[in-house]
Parts: C-alpha cells; structure tokens; sequence
C-alpha cells in the first residue's frame, strides 16, 4: 500500500496502479462482500434452532480500514457481532428474513458504489498518465 501511485511489474510484466484512494475503496469493497457473506449465512440458517444473527459494525470496520491503509497495515479481520434487539421464536432463533434481505440489498448496493468509485479512480490515474501524449 502506498500513498502515491505505484507501478509495479511481476514476472508476467502486468502493471499494477494503486493510489490511497483505491487502497481504500478496496477495503470498502472488502467490508461490502463481508457483509454480504454475513446476510447469507444468515439467511442460510434461517431454519437452525438457536441460530442467533450476526452481523458487524460497518462504520466502526470502515474507521479501522481506513486507518489501515493510513498506516500500511493488512486489513484485519473483520470483528463479527451478534445482533441486538431481535426478536426469537420459539426454537431460539431470531433471523428474520425481511431484515436479511433488505441487509443484503443493502451491502449489495455498497459493493456497486464502490465498484463504481474504483473505476472512477483507476479511469482518473489513466488520464493523468495520459495527458502528456
């Protein structure tokens, strides 16, 4: 991770770009799909008796993400909660399938934004690189 553009060949001579921004939309991305894959396990375990749902804090994991890339760090595992507030049926499980789908629509969304955001930045550094021609 870097906090300027960097070019970088491997043996197969690709060229990689990253910038601050796209090292953070990537993370973005990565909370996005960690949400998504939370949602459907979820909704996976709608019939497991006890299941309780969980879920995760995306404002508080995207703080640590961009704190992250602010200090070269990985990205860290994201901390899975359990969800507060639902109500339980009888066999001890509180999934809701309405509330699952419309989190699921939502992280959908988030991955579309910043899928869209990552080529709005990768589309910049290419006209940047472009504009000397």
């Amino acid at each position: 991770m870097s906090n300027g553009s960097s070019l970088s060949f491997g043996s197969n001579l690709s060229a990689s770009v990253e910038t601050r921004l796209s090292d953070q939309i990537v993370r973005y991305l990565d909370l996005a799909t960690s949400e998504a894959k939370l949602t459907a396990a979820n909704m996976a375990n709608i019939d497991t008796p006890g299941y309780r749902a969980v879920g995760m804090d995306f404002e508080s994991e995207m703080r640590a993400a961009l704190a992250g890339v602010d200090q070269g760090q990985a990205s860290n595992s994201v901390r899975i909660l359990p969800e507060s507030g639902l109500i339980a049926r009888p066999d001890g499980n509180n999934v809701s399938m309405d509330r699952e789908g419309l989190n699921l629509a939502e992280a959908q969304l988030k991955f579309k934004t910043g899928v869209a955001l990552l080529r709005e930045e990768y589309q910049r550094v290419m006209n940047a690189i472009h504009a000397d021609k």
